[in-house]
């Protein structure tokens, strides 16, 4: 009977001591919550651009260092947002445009190869500048994605994953912030709506059977590209999905606006969650040269979109969404609010996410697999 006893006695302190915790945990939700549509209320207010993705981003990046509180935000929000982007994204998709993307597969390849070498340029750059590594300079400018280039830095000698976290989100911010900055004042003629990005005037209520159907492919495409370690899974398979529905000749539902900035909101609260400044204790040393990388990498992006739209009758806002070295979701977003080619730009992101994660990481692993030397050769420079 004591053992029993014991054993309730137990369970009971176990349980007491998860309500605590659990109640924590859904104040600190609250409070990002909070922060997030405060930062969209102040940029809708100011009329600045991508209101409900860098409104979020800023207010929660800016109340978590300067309160130094533990905010709270579910992965599955942010894997629920991107599905609804991806999708979203995929309704551009035409017969013409796919055409038209296949004629530019050869320029695309050229174009992220020119990138990646402006990336490898800068990271000479930065690392005669600062006394870092080559290899964790290569990692911090390469124009991938941020996670993919942190878990390939754990897997390159010499380089540390701590720098290149910070010179990533770095960059990531420059580009954020920047292009889109770039893309609503300087490249678009057009009048920008702001809050309902994705909104298309004219659509009509569908079946409610087809309706269940379109969720139920985009589910299922969704965790089989999950399942086969796609990366961006939960943009990819809605976005062919939907791709997929239009190309057929078959009308997928709109998105609500309503859903559209519930999806910037969920976006954009996470990336704001996800830079961390004071993982790096010398950060102040590292943060001027990465903002002039992150910098210089826009600025080649933009000279070849120049390129690029005088080659193909394309405009300037498509052109430099297209190569700009952001994320599929943020350029994505952007590319639907100015009114830029978004199934043009959906592929050309696309292509180079496919090649800084299959091609990129071979090429880094055979350039400082045969040339160790090399970083110790950046720092003897650097000293003397």
């Amino acid at each position: 009977m004591d053992e029993v006893r014991k054993g309730k006695g137990d369970s009971a302190t176990a349980i007491s001591k998860f309500k605590p915790k659990k109640r924590q945990t859904q104040l600190q939700f609250i409070e990002t919550i909070g922060a997030g549509l405060a930062g969209g209320l102040i940029f809708t207010l100011f009329h600045w651009p991508l209101v409900w993705m860098l409104g979020p981003l800023s207010a929660v990046l800016i109340w978590k260092l300067a309160s130094r509180r533990t905010l709270f935000w579910p992965v599955s929000f942010r894997n629920g947002g991107q599905v609804l982007l991806g999708y979203s994204m995929g309704l551009s998709f035409t017969i013409e445009s796919a055409r038209q993307i296949a004629r530019h597969l050869p320029l695309m390849a050229i174009i992220t190869i020119l990138m990646v070498a402006c990336g490898l340029g800068v990271a000479l750059l930065a690392a005669r500048w600062t006394g870092i590594s080559l290899q964790s300079a290569v990692m911090g400018t390469t124009p991938g994605g941020l996670s993919q280039m942190v878990v390939l830095s754990e897997e390159i000698k010499g380089a540390e994953p701590t720098i290149v976290t910070f010179m990533q989100t770095i960059r990531m911010l420059t580009v954020i912030f920047i292009v889109p900055a770039l893309s609503f004042h300087a490249l678009s003629g057009e009048d920008v709506k702001n809050v309902s990005a994705f909104e298309q005037a004219g659509r009509e209520p569908g079946n409610i059977l087809f309706y269940l159907f379109v969720i139920g492919a985009v589910l299922l495409a969704t965790r089989l590209a999950v399942r086969f370690n796609c990366p961006t899974p939960y943009i990819i398979g809605p976005l062919m999905t939907s791709a997929i529905f239009t190309l057929s000749g078959m009308p997928a539902p709109q998105l609500p606006p309503l859903l559209t900035i519930i999806a910037q909101l969920c976006l954009g609260v996470y990336l704001g969650m996800g830079i961390k400044v004071n993982l790096l204790g010398n950060w102040r040393r590292l943060l001027p040269i990465s903002l002039i990388s992150g910098l210089l990498i826009v600025g080649c992006a933009f000279a070849l979109a120049y390129a690029l739209q005088r080659i193909y009758p394309i405009s300037m806002a498509t052109a430099f969404l297209c190569i700009a070295p952001g994320g599929l979701p943020e350029m994505g977003v952007t590319a639907h609010t100015v009114h830029a080619d978004v199934s043009m730009v959906a592929a050309y992101q696309l292509f180079r996410v496919f090649f800084i994660l299959f091609i990129i990481p071979i090429f880094l692993r055979w350039i400082f697999g045969k040339n160790k030397e090399m970083s110790v050769e950046v720092r003897s420079v650097t000293k003397s």
